[in-house]
């Protein structure tokens, strides 16, 4: 079901470019600069903000964010399809690497960097 959705979301993602010729724009260079851009327009909604704060927006707040979530959901998908990065199976082979590289028995409760654990 999960992988269905992202494949129906990116090839609806992909018509939309095509039927406003955009796919002359989105190219990968082009579509990590968007990505990039709207990532710090997430981080502006968080930017003075405590902690506590952060896990507390208001409604408006919170769709904003919702929104700006979205845009970069949207890029991500338009740039690994433009490279075709089936982005699941990328992100399946991230988690394995990442459980390898920080065991919970090593790590737990401990946000280091993997190379600045004692092997």
């Amino acid at each position: 079901m999960r992988e269905d959705s992202l494949r129906r979301l990116t090839l609806r993602l992909r018509e939309f470019a095509r039927a406003r010729n955009w796919e002359q724009f989105h190219s990968p260079k082009n579509l990590a600069m968007a990505l990039i851009a709207e990532c710090a327009e997430l981080v502006e909604h968080f930017q003075w903000l405590n902690e506590d704060q952060s896990y507390q927006l208001g409604a408006e707040k919170l769709e904003q964010v919702s929104l700006e979530l979205a845009d970069i959901q949207i890029y991500l998908l338009r740039c690994a399809d433009r490279l075709g990065i089936d982005l699941l199976a990328a992100v399946e082979r991230k988690v394995a690497i990442n459980e390898a590289r920080y065991p919970v028995d090593k790590v737990f409760g401990d946000a280091r960097r993997a190379s600045e654990y004692d092997d």
